[in-house]
């Protein structure tokens, strides 16, 4: 499994539901967010992880052109607190694929640890259970996302 897949699935059953999905965002937007979330749980639960779809920002819901491709959430195992590897490979590896970023450790106490990268226009978490994405998905991000998915996360690929 990567990155890649998992959001390709996500994009296909968003797009099958889309027209339930407007209809229940002018009807009830409330209700319009848990569809949205069920779908990414649903698709979640196919890998074995769990998938949620953010809208960090007022009006998000509205850019239907943009779900599943951007801002999302992959929660692979909740107990974990630090990397099998160390953090500087994957500072190193973000810098490799991104050029010249902001990248810092964060997330730092307790025995747990974390890297975030920063973007002109988003950035992404990457903590040992965790993965958030808060920008757009461009081949670059989804080439660094597939990498975590390896070396990070140690999820097999197909």
């Amino acid at each position: 499994m990567s990155f890649r897949t998992i959001t390709i699935d996500l994009q296909n059953q968003l797009k099958t539901n889309l027209p339930q999905i407007r209809l229940l965002l002018k009807r009830n937007p409330a209700m319009c967010y848990t569809k949205i979330t069920e779908i990414g749980f649903a698709v979640g639960k196919k890998y074995n992880i769990k998938l949620l779809v953010n809208f960090p920002e007022r009006g998000k819901i509205n850019d239907f052109d943009s779900y599943g491709k951007q801002d999302l959430s992959i929660i692979v195992d909740q107990t974990k607190t630090n990397f099998p590897i160390e953090r500087n490979v994957i500072k190193s590896k973000a810098k490799e694929i991104f050029g010249d970023i902001k990248v810092n450790d964060a997330y730092m106490y307790e025995g747990k640890e974390g890297v975030k990268v920063f973007f002109e226009n988003g950035r992404i978490d990457i903590l040992p259970h965790s993965l958030h994405v808060w920008c757009k998905f461009s081949e670059q991000v989804l080439d660094f996302c597939d990498w975590l998915f390896v070396n990070v996360y140690q999820l097999k690929s197909e």
